[in-house]
């Protein structure tokens, strides 16, 4: 993309998001994170996603059940599902396919397109940027804060890899749920 180009962006319809957590994970990488500052949006490109599906994989967080901490994960998707992770860091997920089925997309990764040279390597540099917090969990995907598509993007490979960090989950940490942006 040039980044001197105006972006004409599509948003994403709620649709999008009922899907296969697994597709929407890997169909994510490439779009785009709006977030509303002031009367400009901040705009970030997805590089980078990880998928958590449902109780039986172990390295979601709804492998113990419903709890206070996840009960966002459960409802129907498009929504924001927020954690504090580390007693520091907030991370963005987006709930995923059918109420009651826990599953969430973490956004790992993203490019900034604003022109500025930010690091957004990492979940909790993206959140730290937009600046999502607690008050984001279980917020439906609005004007505000949104995913959305470049009109005739540029198209590109996706490659997937075995989750990081979940090395606790046995055999769910061998899992090919990281979705990552070819370069």
């Amino acid at each position: 993309m040039n980044k001197n180009a105006p972006i004409i962006i599509k948003k994403l319809p709620k649709s999008f998001f009922l899907r296969s957590t697994l597709k929407v994970a890997h169909d994510l990488v490439g779009k785009l994170i709006l977030k509303k500052s002031g009367k400009k949006f901040k705009i970030i490109k997805i590089l980078e996603t990880e998928a958590y599906v449902g109780e039986k994989d172990l390295a979601c967080h709804a492998s113990r059940g419903k709890t206070k901490r996840n009960f966002f994960m459960y409802e129907v998707g498009g929504i924001f599902y927020i954690y504090f992770i580390y007693g520091m860091h907030w991370m963005m997920n987006v709930v995923t396919e059918r109420k009651n089925f826990p599953a969430a997309v973490l956004i790992r990764e993203g490019e900034d397109l604003n022109n500025n040279k930010i690091d957004l390597k990492g979940p909790a540099k993206i959140t730290k940027y937009l600046r999502i917090t607690k008050k984001f969990n279980g917020m439906p995907i609005n004007s505000k804060l949104f995913f959305a598509e470049e009109k005739n993007a540029e198209r590109f490979k996706v490659k997937k890899t075995k989750r990081v960090g979940v090395s606790y989950a046995g055999k769910c940490a061998d899992y090919m749920w990281r979705f990552i942006l070819k370069k």
